[in-house]
């Protein structure tokens, strides 16, 4: 069996570990985190705060050697306190332009679910077509591009559900959960997380992730493969599962997961286990059961799962 080149792979493993120093006990939500960058993604992380959102979001920044920059959303948070605004200085005549957070490689919008719905919307741009458009001008934003929000449970006060164009363009959408009992020990006898994470030293370059991220496009998916992941868009469709299907993009979006999965997993090619792996956190968020289905989001994801057979 072919494997993807080692050059690219290895700085890949180190990057896994060393988040993995940081963020105790949580391989598999790392895996799909880093899976998720090399699709050229993004990323929403919704859980109850305090289990390591940020710190997951910070580990991967350093260990990358990415600029990064955080934003608190606030429900007082406006559009142009992300993506800046132009200033009109005397000495030049005219107007300059400041740049908003939204211009660095890895952005933190830390609680976006507390920001209104028009702050919300205004990373829709940047997160779709990794540029920002203000006083008629285009601006395009460093490459690479990776967006990481966290989301509160939307049951907690000051929280407003994020719309559904705005969810679509989160490739994935995390939960952390609570630790292990060895895991929380772990962190109690250890470093500061927050120390932990000032120390870490990049383990790859900007240059190697944009290779790598090339190199996931070349993971081949067959014909088989393709008709099991259109058997399974079309069911999402059907209205016997949900209210609304999957659009063409979130197919595409999970087949470009999928394939880094099988890249992380040094295979050239995507297996049916790559899409069962990364259902739920792909299409969970993005439909909503049907009244009277009686499970959560990510039950009704496993169940149809669970109906539909391999092509």
């Amino acid at each position: 069996m072919n494997h993807p080149p080692l050059a690219v792979l290895t700085p890949l493993e180190r990057l896994v570990d060393q988040v993995g120093t940081v963020v105790v006990g949580k391989h598999a939500q790392i895996l799909d985190s880093v899976a998720c960058l090399l699709a050229s993604g993004h990323l929403l992380i919704e859980d109850v705060p305090g289990v390591g959102k940020t710190t997951l979001a910070q580990a991967l920044a350093a260990s990358l050697g990415l600029h990064f920059s955080r934003v608190q959303f606030t429900a007082d948070l406006t559009p142009s306190d992300l993506i800046g605004v132009s200033v009109y200085a005397p000495t030049r005549e005219g107007f300059v332009f400041h740049p908003g957070p939204v211009f660095t490689q890895v952005l933190l919008a830390d609680e976006i679910n507390r920001a209104g719905p028009r702050t919300q919307s205004a990373l829709l741009e940047a997160m779709e077509e990794r540029q920002i458009s203000l006083d008629g001008q285009t601006r395009a934003l460093p490459a690479p591009f990776f967006v990481i929000a966290t989301q509160n449970p939307a049951e907690q006060l000051g929280t407003y559900a994020l719309p559904e164009s705005q969810l679509d363009r989160f490739l994935l959408c995390l939960t952390l959960g609570y630790p292990s009992a060895a895991a929380e020990r772990a962190l109690l006898e250890g470093q500061d997380r927050r120390e932990a994470v000032r120390h870490l030293q990049p383990v790859m370059s900007a240059q190697e992730l944009l290779a790598a991220q090339a190199a996931v496009q070349r993971v081949h998916a067959a014909p088989a493969l393709l008709d099991y992941l259109q058997a399974l868009v079309a069911v999402t469709r059907n209205g016997q599962w949900f209210t609304q299907g999957l659009s063409p993009r979130a197919a595409l979006a999970w087949l470009r997961v999928a394939r880094a999965r099988a890249f992380l997993a040094r295979r050239t090619h995507v297996t049916p286990e790559d899409l069962q792996a990364l259902a739920v956190p792909v299409l969970a968020h993005r439909l909503q059961p049907r009244s009277g289905a009686g499970r959560s989001r990510s039950a009704q994801v496993r169940a149809m799962l669970d109906a539909v057979r391999l092509v």
